[in-house]
């Protein structure tokens, strides 16, 4: 195994916190568990260190710590990056794009009750990774990509309650105006998103 696959493997983890934050990575047991030399081990945690889901500590590594000084600042960037995405996604949005935008309002209104946390934030982060797609700008998807990323590690680890109900106002209101290429209510319905997204993340603390 390659250092990305093993970068790509450790992110996921981190991500959807099967190693918690501020875990101390072990590389020669993630060596071990890859079967390969320290060495791919040590190039994947120099990527995840430089892309700040580790942080290094001496000779050691450890998944990078949730702070709420960190979301804030992510908030404001979003505040103003996935706002132009969405306006983006609306007028580039391929014929496909919308057909999987109407499958993804399906699943979101016939999502169980009893989903867990962790399924309603996958469907979550394909919405938006689907609107970042179809803005037809692979520097921005990229970039609001990571910082939803850590959105969730934050949201996962917290002890809340999350209803559908509430958890996807936004995200339905959000395709209305894609589809009718609404401008204004999309700006609207945006940053209530991320408003909320923000107040849920106060709220945790």
């Amino acid at each position: 195994m390659d250092p990305l696959e093993i970068y790509r493997v450790l992110k996921d983890k981190i991500i959807w916190l099967d190693l918690a934050p501020g875990s101390i990575l072990n590389q020669i047991e993630i060596a071990q568990e890859f079967g390969v030399s320290r060495n791919p081990v040590t190039l994947a945690l120099t990527r995840l260190d430089s892309e700040k889901w580790v942080v290094r500590q001496g000779s050691h590594y450890a998944v990078s710590p949730l702070t709420l000084n960190r979301m804030r600042n992510i908030t404001e960037i979003r505040a103003v990056l996935e706002t132009q995405a969405n306006i983006w996604a609306m007028n580039r949005i391929t014929s496909e794009g919308l057909k999987e935008l109407k499958t993804i309002e399906e699943e979101i209104r016939n999502l169980s009750a009893e989903a867990t946390k962790k399924e309603m934030f996958q469907l979550d982060y394909r919405f938006h990774c689907l609107l970042y797609r179809e803005s037809h700008n692979s520097q921005l998807s990229q970039m609001l990509g990571d910082l939803l990323c850590h959105y969730i590690r934050f949201w996962l680890a917290s002890h809340q309650d999350t209803k559908k109900e509430i958890f996807f106002t936004e995200a339905i209101e959000i395709i209305k105006a894609i589809e009718s290429k609404d401008e204004f209510s999309l700006r609207a319905s945006t940053s209530a998103h991320i408003k909320a997204s923000l107040d849920r993340i106060m709220k945790i603390s």
